[in-house]
Parts: structure tokens; sequence; C-alpha cells
């Protein structure tokens, strides 16, 4: 049987493609069935704080730069969405007077806009963003060499990926947004051979850091978020790290505190992963494939899917 249309973008795939039974399904879960998804691969976390949340989130990138040594040059791979760990993760490196020469982190998307990566200067520059919330304010005494930040750029996708073979990727964290995406790994466009059914997952995982057109759900999403909703002002392309470089990594950790995805879809991707349905209408859910994957929630953002007016 065909899959549906999607209710958003009949172009594309997405989460409202799949059968209405596990729509349905997944909108019934609490958050003590949610506690119960999690299975060997994959951990199910709560906060019941902010303050314990985002110091949790800040903690992944001290722990993996502990491990870092001139031998084994080691790093983490991060989000802009959340960014309130930044700040504190430089003050807690600065507070511990942690020596990051021989530490790694990637950026692992860039907006993309007149044939290039949008410069640093552009308000929405992702690269702009670790900067001035993180890197800009570590004491340089304890900075990381700028050669070790690797932000994905259009002449240098290549080398962005290799650099995920010659430094270890400790953790790569990430939030999820509107279309189940971690970084910017949309659901594909429904034509050529995806026309009557989105890619197989071992097709997807393929796709390494690339230029994608993005989903009419990511640049909404991002216009209300970071736009004030001026849709023509999101870039509707972007470069992002790939399945390949996130299986290249040690852990992946996604951190949900309820701003950016919705209470049916933080439901929809633990559940996917957990039950291992990967879909690559949902891509978050391909993290079912991942022999480590920890989802982090604050309790009190993942809200219900009851139908009310408000």
């Amino acid at each position: 049987m065909s899959r549906a249309l999607s209710v958003v973008a009949p172009q594309w795939w997405d989460y409202t493609t799949l059968d209405r039974e596990t729509l349905e399904d997944v909108a019934k879960l609490s958050i003590e069935d949610m506690a119960q998804l999690s299975r060997s691969g994959f951990e199910v976390v709560f906060y019941d704080t902010l303050e314990s949340f985002y110091l949790a989130e800040a903690l992944e990138y001290i722990e993996a730069w502990l491990q870092a040594t001139a031998e084994q040059p080691a790093g983490i791979c991060g989000p802009i969405g959340p960014t309130e760990q930044l700040p504190l993760v430089a003050q807690l490196v600065n507070a511990l007077k942690l020596d990051l020469r021989h530490a790694h982190f990637w950026g692992m998307d860039e907006w993309y806009a007149n044939g290039r990566e949008v410069p640093v200067a552009h308000p929405l520059s992702f690269e702009k963003a670790d900067r001035e919330l993180c890197f800009n304010r570590i004491d340089p005494r304890l900075a990381m060499p700028d050669e070790n930040l690797h932000f994905p750029k259009a002449d240098n996708l290549a080398e962005y990926t290799a650099s995920f073979d010659q430094v270890r990727c400790v953790v790569m964290q990430g939030g999820q947004g509107d279309v189940k995406h971690w970084a910017f790994n949309d659901p594909p466009k429904r034509e050529g051979a995806c026309t009557d059914a989105p890619p197989p997952p071992e097709e997807y995982l393929k796709l390494s850091a690339r230029l994608v057109d993005l989903h009419p759900m990511t640049v909404l999403q991002n216009a209300r978020t970071s736009s004030g909703g001026k849709v023509a002002d999101v870039p509707t392309q972007a470069l992002t790290v790939g399945p390949v470089e996130t299986w290249k990594t040690e852990r992946v950790s996604i951190w949900q505190a309820g701003n950016h995805d919705n209470p049916f879809g933080m439901r929809l991707t633990a559940f996917m992963i957990s039950k291992k349905i990967p879909d690559a209408a949902v891509p978050m859910s391909l993290l079912a494939l991942h022999p480590n994957v920890r989802f982090s929630f604050y309790r009190h953002g993942i809200g219900t899917c009851e139908e009310e007016m408000h």
C-alpha cells in the first residue's frame, strides 16, 4: 500500500506520512512510558530542572575534552539549538583551568546562501554563535587552537569528513527539530526514486557532510525561533554533518528541553529508536541503527498530546 502524502509539504517526505496507527499510539505515551523506552544501545534520561539539564549537557564537552591527549586528540561535535549550554562550557573550562590544546570541536552545520556558507558576520551564522557564546569566552591561555575548530564550509567538506578519521569524536550532541532531524539531516524530497517510498535506511546512511535543501518545516521553525517569523530571512539550504560522520562518533547525545520540537515529536523519535523502526521520512529514527544513543529530556518540557483549545 502506498504511503500517505505529507499534510505539510506533499512534495516531501516527513513523519506525517507514517501509518495512522503508529501516530496514534505514540501520542498516548506517558512520561512513565517514555522512561521504559531505554534498551541496550539506547538510553532515555530525565532531568527535573533546567539548571541540571544544561549543566549536564555542558559537562559532555568537558568529559570529551578531558580525554584529549597529544597522542590521541579527542573532541565533541556540537549543535546550535540548544545553545544554553555554551556559556556554561566556557565557564567550566575557565574554572577548571582545562588546557584545550589537544581538544577538538566540530560545528555540525551552517546556513548556505549565495553560493557559499553564510559569513561569520551573518546574524544567523552558527559559527558566530559558537564563537561568541563559548570559544571567545575561554581564557586565551587555555583556548583550543583555531585549527582544532572544524566548521563545515562550501569548500572544505571532504576535509571536514576526513577529520572524523583523524581525531576521536567522543560524542555528537544535537537537538531535534520539528521535522525530526539531527543537524540538517532533513527528510528527502518526494521525487525520482523516492517518489513512492523514502530511501531505505541503508541508503540514507551513506550520506556524508553535504549541501542540502531544507524541508519547509525546518525553514518555518527557524523563522519562528531565530528571526521573529521573517521566513524570507531564513536560507533554504545548509551545509550539514551527515550519517557517515555520525556513525564515526562513539555516542550520539540528543538534548530536548521542549523548546524546539513538540510533545508529539519528542515521543515519536524516542519510540521509533527504542523499537528499532528506522525510516528516512523521520531521519532521527535512523539512530535506531547506531550502537550508542542517549536522549536527555527536561521532564517538565515534555508536555502532553491532549487536544485542547488555548
